[in-house]
């Protein structure tokens, strides 16, 4: 009989039902708890005997959750509140921001690795007492400097004892297979990137760990094909590490690799020096026998000694990042605080003043608003008071874009001036220098490694290519639609109507500001909103999910191992210097770039339709819902409650973007004026639209450190390389 007798069995049932313990669970998890505390702290703040509104729970629940979730709406005149209850929003607005969260797991991360240096420093002094070291050792998991006294200790202590997690025996079969195209690149068999000879007696011990067949091999004649092994067809594998699933994956505790499937060479040259280094090249970073680098980074093939390499620079990007999101969260605004408030105070004071507030905290609300996408102005008519002013739109709008959309953009150009300088001016010349500038070009050939916000180079100019098409559709149907408005044209000459486009262009993706009321628009340009604000995450999340490390194997579906352009450029080159040693064809060579791009617009779709069947059903089930409760609002009131006008405010909710269309009777947004479930319903779609712009449970850069990922990777690359194979036997390779 267990402890808790008949209560064991519904407990168990109902562990088994709980969500698993991952990064999504813990960022619901989070959101729920500041919410729900929040507005209780925020409810027992009213003082109505001051002169303030007296805000019910259910408003106080809501307006809570709409800071926390950036949603921006609001059921009552933030003007109203007392001033507690303000900082409180501005608060949630910035304990519920994309960088807060992201700068806080990638503290975490950094913790993680120097929890797993002291294991490692711990392990190596049980592993020397107990036996005199012989042969060769493991090396730290880094060359270089660390930012911390632990990975210095781990570094200075020598060998490191072999991780446990895996049997030597499946680690040994998991790398019996020939590395494709841009395996070992100019490493293998001894030669380094730079043309530098690489210790032999370190390469035997890692060849003959690893059971590699390279080219030049003697144990194959030149041209030979080495035979497949008729007892492992090639078949399309599941995981064995984590479920095929997307958002919420579980992992499992099995971490024993899938048997991989023998590749063959057409040639059996061997590789041969670089004349260039890309971010395909291993070399740059570590000596490695047998690696290569796969799509979206994956680093496959390595040894144990190698990994721990890797994780060297790993932790040494996220220790960078650890002070560099930081500082990019606070600089900005803390600047645009300055700037909005002095502005404000200096050129519309009575503006505030009209309202009861302070013009310096008018503009800072207004700056913290803006950088984080909330949308919520302390002003009854929102940004509707400034159209006219050109320094206080211009200054939010590059406030909207460095907090949201461009945020990964901005930081790659940071990363990029700072390698730049690093690299170019004699003032930083040096060991330290130089192990700094290659940790800062680490994080830009490989960002998704480290960071969930920092993408490779093709994807960032993709999301700028993203966000100057969608903003420039906006803004020209902004001027365009609203040709002979008689609403806007006796209120806004052509120049302040200009601007004042431009920056609702901004707003209406995320920003959640209206510079001009929503209702005195064109029918049309309020339906191209409602589709602006449905995809308000798209540009980021889809970028995100298909530069993850691990994509399919959250999606569940692999390709085959693709060249890059650059791979077949340097092939090019290879057979016009016959001087040089030639590196090793295989399948993946035959493969067209044709077949590269076909496959990587294969994952985007995928991720899209992925992305547009989670979002839809929540959006008709609350329309739905709420329809019901607001039915007889609709009956008598059918101009002010329509259809279009509850999908509208139920699309800003779920988008997270904050503009509405009101009601003529008041300053707060359209929800308010909905009865008490409906809120609620409202409140639920919130919290679930500002999960749906989140990497993947299954995503390198949200995961701690640790053997599943390696072995994630190994398996992954396994995986790739047999279809691969498949492919190549049917185009008669």
């Amino acid at each position: 009989m267990t402890p808790l007798g008949p209560l064991a069995r519904p407990l168990r049932f109902l562990r088994r039902q709980l969500p698993p313990m991952n990064f999504i669970s813990l960022h619901y998890a989070y959101f729920f708890a500041v919410s729900l505390g929040s507005a209780v702290v925020f409810w027992g703040a009213n003082t109505p005997s001051h002169g303030t509104l007296q805000v019910s729970f259910t408003d106080s629940l809501f307006l809570c959750v709409s800071a926390m979730t950036l949603a921006g709406l609001n059921t009552v005149n933030l003007s109203e509140l007392n001033t507690f209850q303000q900082f409180m929003l501005f608060t949630l607005i910035m304990l519920g921001s994309a960088i807060w969260v992201s700068g806080f797991v990638v503290l975490i991360r950094k913790q993680a690795f120097e929890k797993r240096f002291k294991i490692v420093v711990e392990e190596r002094k049980r592993h020397r007492r107990g036996r005199s070291r012989s042969g060769i050792g493991l090396r730290s998991w880094s060359n270089g400097r660390k930012s911390t006294d632990v990975a210095k200790d781990a570094e200075n202590e020598g060998d490191v004892p072999k991780a446990s997690s895996v049997s030597d025996g499946a680690n040994d079969s998991s790398r019996d297979l020939t590395p494709p195209a841009r395996r070992g690149g100019p490493e293998m068999n001894g030669f380094s990137a730079t043309g530098d000879v690489v210790d032999d007696t370190e390469s035997e011990v890692a060849v003959e760990r690893s059971g590699l067949t390279f080219a030049g091999d003697t144990r194959f004649a030149r041209g030979q094909v080495p035979p497949l092994n008729a007892g492992q067809p090639v078949r399309r594998r599941g995981s064995n590490l984590f479920t095929m699933q997307g958002v919420g994956a579980r992992p499992t505790s099995s971490l024993s690799p899938t048997s991989p499937t023998r590749a063959y060479t057409q040639s059996m040259d061997v590789a041969s020096p670089a004349t260039g280094k890309s971010k395909g090249d291993i070399g740059q970073y570590f000596p490695s026998v047998g690696g290569w680098i796969a799509r979206n980074s994956q680093f496959n093939n390595l040894s144990e000694q190698e990994r721990e390499k890797l994780g060297g620079y790993e932790y040494r990007a996220v220790s960078f990042l650890a002070w560099i999101v930081p500082a990019y969260f606070v600089l900005w605004q803390l600047l645009g605080c300055i700037g909005c408030a002095a502005w404000v105070a200096l050129n519309r004071p009575d503006t505030a003043r009209a309202n009861g507030l302070n013009p310096w905290w008018v503009g800072a609300f207004n700056a913290v608003s803006a950088f984080n996408n909330s949308g919520m102005s302390l002003l009854d008519a929102n940004m509707t008071a400034f159209q006219t002013g050109y320094y206080l739109l211009i200054t939010m709008s590059l406030l909207i874009l460095a907090g949201n959309t461009c945020y990964p953009i901005f930081l790659r150009v940071i990363v990029w001036c700072m390698w730049k300088a690093l690299t170019s001016s004699k003032y930083f010349a040096g060991e330290e220098w130089d192990e700094r500038a290659k940790t800062l070009r680490f994080l830009l050939d490989h960002p998704r490694r480290c960071y969930t916000n920092l993408f490779p180079s093709q994807h960032t100019w993709w999301l700028l290519a993203a966000v100057v098409v969608l903003n420039g559709t906006d803004w020209a149907a902004f001027e365009i639609l609203n040709i002979n408005n008689e609403a806007l044209d006796s209120t806004l000459p052509t120049n302040v109507r200009v601007m004042d486009g431009l920056f609702q262009a901004f707003a209406v993706r995320s920003g959640g500001f209206y510079v001009v009321a929503i209702p005195t628009l064109r029918i049309s340009l309020q339906v191209l909103y409602v589709v602006m604000m449905y995809i308000s995450v798209y540009p980021v999340v889809i970028t995100m999910r298909n530069s993850n490390v691990y994509e399919e194997r959250s999606l569940g579906i692999y390709a085959e191992d693709q060249d890059e352009e650059g791979e077949t450029e340097s092939m090019r080159a290879d057979q016009q210097n016959p001087g040089f040693l030639r590196r090793a064809l295989t399948i993946r060579d035959q493969l067209t770039n044709n077949t590269a791009r076909e496959s990587n617009s294969h994952f985007v779709r995928h991720q899209l339709r992925a992305q547009l069947a989670h979002d839809a059903w929540w959006i008709v089930l609350a329309l739905f819902l709420i329809m019901i409760i607001e039915n007889t609002e609709f009956v008598s009131n059918p101009t002010v409650y329509s259809v279009f006008n509850f999908i509208f405010e139920i699309v800003s909710a779920y988008g997270c973007v904050g503009i509405s269309v009101g009601v003529p009777w008041a300053a707060y947004s359209f929800c308010g004026s909905w009865r008490t479930l409906s809120k609620l319903i409202l409140c639920a779609v919130m919290l679930r639209g500002r999960h749906r712009g989140l990497p993947v449970a299954i995503d390198k850069a949200v995961l701690l450190p640790g053997e599943e990922g390696w072995e994630a990777e190994e398996e992954d690359g396994r995986i790739r390389l047999a279809r691969t194979m498949s492919r190549g036997r049917q185009e008669g390779v």
